[in-house]
């Protein structure tokens, strides 16, 4: 019994006052405590209830936004418990907030509207992880949201960092903002005198020979031009692509097989060529040997 009285004694030793407020012993300890204790705690919630909502199938950008709102969440309740047990007013903290509040919005704009603007990226949802973005020429996957920035894997493995601001006031392409489906196209010139019905027809049997390409809509052969060296097809098909090495993959696939099937078939490939037409009589000279 004396030992807890001894115990509770040191836990109640006034240590210091400062604004009005008495600071003990006790209070001292038990707050770091309570912060380890805590954050502990808010981490295991954090973690089961992601492994809930993964398992419900939820989509990888909710449970970035419900883990943003919880940590927030849970991080204020800590700090405004924290402050009670040590007997501190939020109204102590009035002043000096505001003093921060004018100093942040004057020295810090341009976070504050990056933070504002991943905010309404992770509750619009106009980009998600996982989205094929193209900003600025370059395209790749969205892996996260921050707070601050957008991370993005280009195609070439390059992580790209961009201002979430930039992704709001620019223009961005979202190639799988409803689905996954895009239009490609493959262009291939002939040589003129080539049976153009033949033509169509092998660069369509090229293109429905490819498994990644989608029956429907049904792939469209187009007898583009009459080009200078060649006659122009260009054929239209729709696929389910992911990234550009997807796209460029099916692209290369379909012109082997159509390179393979014009040889069977004897079209030639057109390529560049001149008629040179010369007016008047054209000489030929042999310079003489020079002496040796």
């Amino acid at each position: 019994m004396q030992t807890f009285e001894q115990v509770k004694n040191f836990l109640s030793t006034e240590l210091f006052t400062l604004f009005d407020i008495t600071f003990t012993t006790g209070g001292l300890i038990a707050v770091p405590l309570l912060y380890i204790v805590g954050i502990w705690v808010i981490r295991k919630l954090a973690h089961l209830a992601t492994y809930r909502l993964r398992s419900s199938g939820a989509s990888p950008d909710t449970i970035h936004l419900f883990k943003r709102i919880f940590y927030i969440l849970a991080m204020a309740i800590l700090v405004v418990t924290s402050l009670d047990m040590m007997n501190v007013p939020l109204t102590a903290f009035a002043f000096l907030s505001g003093a921060v509040a004018i100093g942040v919005g004057f020295g810090a704009q341009n976070i504050i509207n990056n933070f504002i603007s991943g905010w309404i990226l992770m509750w619009e949802r106009p980009i998600r992880i996982g989205d094929v973005l193209e900003v600025d020429g370059a395209r790749g996957v969205v892996e996260a949201i921050n707070t601050r920035s957008t991370r993005i894997r280009r195609v070439d493995g390059v992580h790209m960092l961009i201002p979430n601001s930039k992704l709001l006031e620019n223009t961005v392409i979202n190639w799988t903002l409803i689905d996954l489906l895009t239009r490609t196209t493959v262009k291939v010139g002939v040589a003129y005198g080539s049976d153009c019905k033949l033509v169509a027809s092998l660069i369509e049997q090229a293109v429905l020979e490819q498994t990644e390409i989608l029956p429907e809509p049904k792939p469209i052969v187009i007898f583009d031009d009459f080009g200078d060296n060649a006659l122009i097809f260009e054929v239209y098909f729709w696929i389910n692509a992911t990234a550009e090495r997807d796209l460029r993959k099916i692209r290369s696939d379909i012109r082997f097989t159509i390179d393979g099937l014009f040889n069977q078939h004897n079209i030639v490939i057109a390529y560049p060529q001149r008629d040179v037409h010369l007016d008047g009589t054209l000489q030929l000279v042999q310079s003489p040997k020079e002496n040796a």
